[in-house]
């Protein structure tokens, strides 16, 4: 009887082990992770444009302190091409976990490479965060080029055909309103020898250094390279006090023309809108942490002095801003093809 009693008691012991781990298992699974375990690991911030440009530094000035915010080390990694969509496609592709965040200078990259990029994508793959800095474009002469007015820039490209060189970046407001320029004009496309880019920073190295006569890209990321422009035109119906130039259509005026006003750059950042779907709370813990960022007086300074806006609009909003300009460029999207 002794040795019976033990085995029965040992296989009551082993039968109640196994249904507090079978217990314990089962609530673990049945319990969502808490917020607050996410994030375990680094997060991978992806650019999409080359080093140097305007979503680049944004980046990499406001990793540091969202991953202060959030806890984690982030990583800025590069992904330029085909107007940013080879970094959407490598987005869309990563697993949709909130550890990939999508740095860009959306608007109106993203609808491009949509209307005329053949992208097999829209812009409601994605769920934007926020846009934190928003830009009028310019067109600036190199200083030396010899071009003081936007009237005579376009009268040499009808007359000297091939000879002049412009900078844009590819698929950018800046391409649009070149061409919008020649179209009203009536100056064919073939007569100006225009150079696209995949990055900012590149297409103002060229026209600070004098391989192009001119650029025509956002403003206030030309901050740097003011030295050696000569401005000819804002892109806005008003001036601006950063720059001394004629808003586009008064710089027109002696031409008899007018171009619609194009909304200029929206950047910020975002992510899958099947990661929000999937992980709200990871969606959630992003946002607040870079809205956390941006309340700091240190990282608002640090904008400032680089001529980076850093305003708070959020999700709902930076989603309305993306489809609205969606439908604007779409309108003109023929002149790009």
């Amino acid at each position: 009887m002794p040795n019976t009693y033990r085995a029965s008691l040992s296989l009551t012991m082993k039968s109640l082990l196994v249904g507090a781990t079978a217990t314990i298992a089962a609530l673990a699974i049945a319990l969502p992770a808490a917020a607050e375990d996410f994030p375990t690991r680094p997060l991978n911030m992806v650019v999409g444009f080359g080093t140097g440009g305007s979503a680049d530094r944004l980046a990499r000035i406001m990793s540091g302190p969202l991953s202060e915010e959030i806890g984690v080390p982030i990583q800025v990694t590069n992904r330029p091409g085909a107007g940013t969509q080879v970094a959407s496609n490598y987005v869309l592709n990563v697993p949709d976990d909130g550890y990939t965040v999508y740095a860009s200078t959306f608007a109106p990259y993203l609808t491009n490479s949509i209307l005329i990029g053949g992208a097999e994508f829209s812009v409601d793959d994605f769920s934007y965060i926020n846009f934190q800095w928003f830009d009028l474009d310019i067109i600036a002469a190199n200083k030396d080029s010899g071009y003081e007015d936007l009237p005579s820039l376009l009268e040499a490209i009808r007359e000297e055909r091939g000879q002049v060189r412009g900078a844009v970046v590819q698929g950018s407001a800046g391409h649009l309103m070149v061409r919008l320029l020649l179209d009203e004009a009536g100056i064919p496309q073939e007569n100006l020898n225009l150079v696209t880019y995949n990055s900012g920073g590149e297409a103002r190295s060229a026209v600070a250094g004098g391989q192009v006569d001119f650029v025509s890209i956002s403003a206030q990321g030309s901050e740097s390279i003011r030295e050696f422009l000569t401005p000819l035109a804002i892109v806005s119906d008003e001036r601006i006090d950063q720059w001394d130039a004629q808003p586009i259509n008064e710089a027109l005026a002696p031409m008899d023309i007018e171009v619609p006003i194009l909304q200029g750059s929206m950047r910020g950042f975002a992510v899958t809108s099947e990661m929000e779907r999937q992980h709200p709370e990871r969606f959630e813990k992003l946002s607040s942490a870079i809205q956390s960022a941006l309340a700091r007086k240190d990282v608002q300074e640090q904008l400032e002095s680089n001529e980076m806006g850093g305003i708070w609009v959020g999700p709902e909003r930076s989603n309305e801003l993306m489809r609205e300009n969606y439908q604007v460029f779409e309108k003109y999207a023929h002149l790009l093809n």
